[in-house]
């Protein structure tokens, strides 16, 4: 039951992943943090696809969590490859309503930190830089949500200077509403 309610978890999450990323920051050139972000970059500049880019960046974390880390691997693996297809099938999406681009870098960043969220509660997620910050994490001892901030700054900062300042100041409404929203979805209750 567990393993169905977690493929479950890994479909909606990617959906809502998908949805956030063509609906509300592509059409605006607003960027996400980590892989993602790197990608986005990728595909305003250069025009590649979002999901297949998510895969190749982050194939060499990916053999880093095979020698490492198997169980990331293992928990992971499925998140990214999902997420990634769902994101350049749900293409289409692009263009499709015009909102003030505030506004669609604070919902963009809602659906995103939905999407990543649930899938953390089950134990899986879309790969990417959070295992590179775990890695580093534990070689230096410095706290691993603070080399996550750190990536995804240099992330958005690149993004800031390859597309313009715009898309810099909108990328970072967008990184804090996915990181009140994943903190919101993937805290533990108590009750």
């Amino acid at each position: 039951m567990y393993y169905l309610k977690k493929g479950f978890a890994i479909i909606i999450g990617s959906v809502f992943l998908a949805v956030g990323i063509n609906l509300f920051l592509t059409p605006y050139e607003i960027l996400d943090g980590g892989i993602i972000g790197l990608s986005l970059i990728l595909h305003y500049l250069f025009r590649l696809k979002i999901g297949l880019m998510i895969i190749v960046l982050s194939f060499p974390i990916f053999v880093l969590a095979w020698f490492k880390y198997k169980n990331y691997f293992f928990n992971s693996l499925h998140g990214l490859l999902i997420s990634s297809v769902v994101i350049d099938i749900l293409k289409p999406l692009r263009f499709l309503i015009q909102i003030d681009p505030v506004l669609s870098a604070i919902i963009g960043g809602i659906f995103v930190g939905f999407g990543i969220g649930l899938m953390l509660r089950f134990e899986t997620s879309t790969g990417g830089t959070d295992l590179l910050a775990q890695f580093i994490s534990d070689k230096t001892s410095i706290n691993v949500g603070f080399v996550i901030f750190i990536i995804d700054a240099v992330v958005v900062l690149l993004g800031g200077a390859f597309i313009s300042t715009n898309t810099l100041l909108l990328s970072i409404v967008t990184i804090i509403a996915v990181g009140i929203t994943t903190s919101f979805i993937t805290r533990k209750s108590y009750t």
